[in-house]
């Protein structure tokens, strides 16, 4: 195997196995001798390759947001209507959360906390998230003929943003209390908006 390849594929086990401990553990219960450990690799080649721990949790964050992104973007980009693809958003919490995405998500979140370094990348991430949003909603909004005075997309995107935090992380501390009726009503005003589009002339 080249040196190039045999880097290639020790990085992707610290980072798989970065990945695991993040979501089993926390970042405050990952040493590095514990990572070399769960990856089967040189502990000296921890900060080889990546420098500091940090830097190879923020590569575990985008790492697995661009998976789940591409997944998202493939997604809205069908020709299915925009309830559908609401509805498959909403399955995909449930999806991520058994995947351990937002515990990856909030770790790092809290870390930037107290890493000001740290921030920006962590911002990029919430920024990829609100272009993938951003693009659907201007389409469904224009679909649907949306009054953007009444609903600026920066708005809703905001919205969906943080309810959709606020019900990962109460659902990874055991709450589900109201979420159903939330996203219940979020369905029934989206046929609304179906009926009222197919009854326009």
């Amino acid at each position: 195997m080249a040196i190039s390849e045999a880097r290639s594929a020790n990085e992707e086990a610290f980072l798989d196995a970065a990945e695991r401990l993040l979501v089993s553990s926390g970042y405050g219960g990952i040493s590095v001798r514990r990572l070399a450990e769960e990856a089967g690799a040189n502990h000296g080649l921890v900060h080889y390759y990546f420098g500091s721990m940090e830097e190879l949790f923020l590569r575990v964050l985008e790492r697995f947001t661009l998976r789940l992104i591409e997944r998202q973007r493939a997604m809205y980009s069908t020709d299915a209507p925009f309830i559908e693809k609401w509805r498959n958003a909403m399955r995909y919490l449930d999806e991520d959360l058994e995947a351990g995405y937002p515990k990856v998500w909030f770790e790092l979140q809290a870390m930037a906390w107290n890493h000001p370094d740290m921030r920006e990348r962590v911002e990029r991430v919430n920024g990829e998230w609100r272009g993938v949003l951003t693009e659907a909603f201007t389409s469904a909004a224009k679909d649907y003929g949306l009054d953007r005075r009444r609903f600026p997309i920066a708005a809703m995107v905001s919205l969906v943003m943080t309810f959709n935090e606020g019900l990962m992380l109460e659902r990874m501390s055991g709450i589900s209390a109201g979420h159903k009726e939330l996203l219940g009503g979020i369905d029934r005003w989206l046929q609304e908006l179906d009926r009222a589009k197919g009854a326009k002339p």
